[in-house]
């Protein structure tokens, strides 16, 4: 049976669009920013690996999950999943499933705009002429000079803020979607010229061999010394990390996803749009992988050099090729873009649950949403300097360090899991048919063998790992 619902937010346009629009939320700073630098941190081409495995296996058949989800109900994700409890005849808490959702993509935006903040702050640092020249110890110095000053995080921070509640406020039509149509083309065709330049002036072979040669030793081993030999312990960290960098960078499990299912039109095929999705999302990743790792080591630096990573290395490239400044400045102009989209994407389920639960004007909702998402981002801000010390730290992390492994790493996952249990036992195969619509009867099998069994076990044992239960 069709479904006859429509979103009192809207609809997209096309089908085209919810796929540009999906793409933008999932293509953000997770890709451009933390996929290098986790890449680096945990040993290259065997990671890289082991992150498109669990796009595959989990991401992509979770993703076409959530849109489903979405677009039966229509609503925000927290009401959509009351809404879908009961017509299933499931349990309430269900619904638990929508808030956790709204919670992580909550936390998340808290620390995401920090981060947008240092890419706005580059964008005047470049076009000004401060990334002239500038050599590698340069680059450190001033990028430990932004984080260090409390002042101007949170100028920054304050205006992404700002710049992403404006969007919000206007609606799926007027806001999202106009947003969307410009920052994605331009964010592609920036970072093309960058794996040029890469290609031209890095070191093309050493980046290329980093992040494609393949051993797995470095990534599922911890080796430390000790009394004068080396200990080596089988981890299963990187295989965590790979699987929330999959969540995160896909937007999955934070309410983006089916928030945005929730204004796809009938006829459009969830399967082919998410693959789609998917695909654009991990060439991006890839893209800003063999475009940063050989100016890393073109430019003698650690590729394991942690969140800074891309703060310290473009600016080297930009500071020392023919055009730097101009190109320099339009490359962090795109970075806010993409890290702008994303945040759009996160704040559209806690608004549109405002909009319906609350009746509140949609200007009103996003202006709420950004002063809580703001004042929560205050300890991420402070986490840099003033609360970067271990009497501020809980369990050996910073706030930010520990929000980002809070949502990244358990909220994320968990939420995925829920919606994989929720699709395959609180909902049932009928309501999957009927939405997916998918017209090969052993491909729909094949996703519901997934959804029902290898994503759940897949995540379930992954965590247990993580907590030394196995």
């Amino acid at each position: 049976m069709a479904n006859q619902r429509v979103s009192v937010h809207g609809m997209w346009s096309s089908r085209a669009v919810f796929i540009m629009a999906t793409v933008g939320s999932a293509v953000g700073l997770g890709n451009i920013w933390k996929f290098p630098y986790i890449t680096g941190e945990y040993g290259g081409g065997a990671f890289v690996i082991v992150y498109l495995l669990c796009i595959a296996l989990i991401g992509i058949p979770i993703m076409m999950a959530e849109v489903l989800l979405g677009r039966r109900g229509r609503s925000s994700p927290i009401n959509t999943m009351k809404r879908l409890a009961r017509e299933q005849g499931s349990s309430p808490a269900w619904s638990i499933v929508g808030y956790s959702g709204v919670v992580a993509g909550f936390l998340i935006l808290s620390f995401y705009s920090v981060v947008a903040g240092w890419a706005l702050a580059y964008i005047f640092q470049a076009a000004s002429g401060g990334l002239n020249d500038v050599s590698a110890t340069d680059a450190k110095a001033l990028f430990e000079g932004l984080i260090g000053s409390p002042d101007q995080l949170m100028i920054w921070h304050s205006l992404f803020m700002i710049m992403t509640m404006a969007v919000v406020a206007r609606g799926v039509r007027d806001g999202l979607e106009r947003a969307i149509n410009i920052l994605m083309p331009a964010l592609f065709v920036m970072l093309l010229i960058m794996v040029g330049y890469a290609f031209v002036e890095g070191d093309i072979k050493r980046g290329l061999g980093f992040m494609f040669n393949i051993d797995f030793s470095k990534v599922f081993q911890i080796c430390v010394e000790e009394a004068g030999q080396v200990q080596c312990r089988f981890t299963g960290e990187p295989l965590l990390v790979a699987m929330g960098q999959a969540f995160f960078t896909l937007s999955l499990g934070m309410g983006a996803i089916m928030a945005y299912g929730a204004y796809v039109p009938n006829h459009a095929s969830i399967t082919g749009a998410t693959v789609t999705i998917a695909a654009a999302d991990t060439v991006v990743a890839l893209l800003a992988g063999i475009a940063i790792f050989p100016i890393v080591f073109a430019s003698g630096l650690e590729p394991a050099a942690g969140p800074g990573l891309i703060f310290q290395t473009l600016p080297i490239a930009f500071g020392n090729m023919v055009g730097g400044q101009w190109f320099g400045t339009v490359f962090f102009i795109l970075l806010v873009f993409a890290a702008w989209s994303s945040a759009i994407s996160i704040s559209e389920p806690a608004v549109a649950w405002l909009v319906e639960s609350r009746k509140w004007a949609r200007a009103h909702a996003a202006m709420v949403i950004g002063v809580f998402a703001w004042l929560l981002g205050i300890g991420s801000v402070l986490s840099f300097n003033l609360w970067a010390g271990e009497e501020y730290r809980w369990f050996g992390k910073t706030l930010f360090d520990l929000k980002d492994y809070l949502a990244s790493n358990i909220m994320l996952p968990l939420g995925g899991l829920l919606i994989a249990l929720f699709v395959a036992y609180g909902a049932g195969r009928q309501m999957a048919l009927e939405e997916l619509s998918i017209s090969r009867q052993r491909l729909f099998d094949a996703w519901w063998v997934i959804i029902r069994y290898i994503s759940p076990i897949g995540i379930a044992l992954v965590f247990l790992n993580s907590v030394g239960l196995l």
